[in-house]
């Protein structure tokens, strides 16, 4: 007889976006009592693992206490299709969504860069041109497509379980942003507004820090102009640090 599933659903999944901050948001809120991330980060199981099933899915947050809110943080499901993003509602309708964007221009940089890493390359051997065929690429501009990515995942989900942050915000309110987060998953934020200053300010995954091409900078602006402004209308806010 085949033993019975342990372990529970997430309560809430990070969706995204790729190199936007998901990774300090795991971190600062794995410090909060109240929520627990049993697997770690990036668990992949609805762009990856489907295939194992629900049940290997709910083993993986197996020994989280009842009391605890419990999350998944994969910044991959951001582009999931729409059939995908309906099996996620259709398992878990309640679930709470926290979603992350950045100026994409500095994204695909950010994303362009780290792809270079992966190849064992330096920037300064990789050439214009093949900056732009990463920029151009389906994944990449599919990651910083916010409003199409955010269309697909209200298709399933109700707007009041989505929250929508802003990356910029983060950098100027940590404190604000994590407050943000803990109320929109019905926790009390006190224990991460008690974070230190030193603690909030920590810089996660953070690249080289190497500054965009200068001859880089208007294509890309091309690219994500019109991306940006369906966003701006999605979230009813301009942002035009991002369109210059």
């Amino acid at each position: 007889m085949t033993e019975p599933a342990t372990g529970r659903l997430p309560d809430f999944l990070g969706i995204g976006a790729q190199k936007a901050g998901t990774t300090w948001l795991f971190e600062m809120l794995s410090d909060h009592p109240g929520l627990a991330f049993p697997a770690g980060k990036e668990v992949h199981f609805w762009d990856w693992n489907r295939g194992r099933g629900l049940d290997w899915y709910r083993a993986q947050f197996a020994g989280a206490s009842d009391g605890a809110r419990i999350g998944d943080v994969t910044p991959g499901y951001a582009v999931l299709p729409a059939e995908s993003v309906a099996a996620v509602h259709a398992a878990m309708p309640g679930a709470r969504l926290l979603f992350i964007a950045r100026n994409p221009v500095e994204r695909a940089w950010s994303a362009a860069l780290m792809v270079l890493r992966w190849g064992l390359m330096y920037e300064r051997e990789a050439s214009d041109a093949w900056f732009l065929d990463v920029f151009r690429s389906e994944q990449s501009l599919g990651r910083g497509d916010y409003a199409r990515c955010l269309e697909t995942w209200l298709g399933a989900f109700p707007r009041e379980q989505v929250l929508i942050l802003l990356y910029d915000d983060l950098v100027a309110d940590p404190a604000g942003v994590l407050a943000a987060a803990c109320r929109h998953l019905a926790i009390d934020p006190a224990p991460v507004l008690r974070l230190s200053a030193e603690r909030l300010a920590q810089r996660v995954n953070a690249g080289e820090g190497t500054p965009l091409r200068p001859s880089l900078r208007g294509p890309l602006l091309d690219l994500y102009r019109p991306r940006v402004a369906a966003f701006e209308r999605l979230i009813g806010r301009e942002l035009p640090g991002w369109r210059e």
